[in-house]
């Protein structure tokens, strides 16, 4: 008698907290039939990156939801965005000592950059044009070494732009799929 007791008590705490379990890749709070992506518009000066970043963002939805991605047209909901700023900042440096015609300067070298990025981001009915959510200066960063190769250097800003990209869209999916 008292373990059914206790069984029972469990299963009404279980059952009136409010959570339930869900098929994954269905969204919680709301129900999204279809969803549309469109490329990113972009205020920046990195070109190409917004494609690139919707690109990611399309992968992220499409291997993790059940959601349809589908044509703007026949979506009944659209998440937007625009790509604010990409900038860097140094990092950490080191100092170089440097002696011409008996003259020593000392001078700072910057062997490590910050990338960061700036995003707004919404999600609409497209019907109505009722925002769902809407979430404004969306940002992160990511840093990477400097080397003297300035195509080394370009290749680490892209793959840290590509770690970016990657990580606001599992965020962006978060906010979409897992609202509260």
């Amino acid at each position: 008698m008292k373990r059914l007791g206790i069984l029972l008590l469990i299963c009404g705490l279980l059952t009136g907290c409010g959570y339930h379990f869900r098929p994954t890749g269905e969204p919680v709070g709301i129900e999204i039939e279809s969803l549309a992506i469109p490329i990113f518009k972009s205020a920046s000066v990195e070109k190409g990156f917004e494609a690139d970043f919707t690109k990611v963002l399309r992968e992220e939805f499409a291997s993790h939801s059940q959601v349809p991605l589908v044509a703007e047209e026949k979506a009944r909901f659209l998440l937007t965005g625009r790509v604010y700023d990409i900038w860097t900042d140094p990092v950490s440096y080191s100092y170089q000592e440097q002696t011409t015609r008996g003259h020593t300067s000392i001078y700072e070298e910057t062997n490590r950059r910050r990338l960061r990025l700036r995003v707004d981001v919404s999600l609409v009915e497209r019907d109505t044009g009722r925002v769902v959510w809407h979430e404004k200066a969306l940002e992160t960063r990511m840093s990477y070494p400097l080397s003297t190769d300035p195509l080394q250097n370009r290749y680490e800003e892209q793959q840290a732009l590509e770690r970016i990209a990657r990580r606001l869209a599992k965020r962006i999916y978060m906010m979409t799929m897992e609202r509260f």
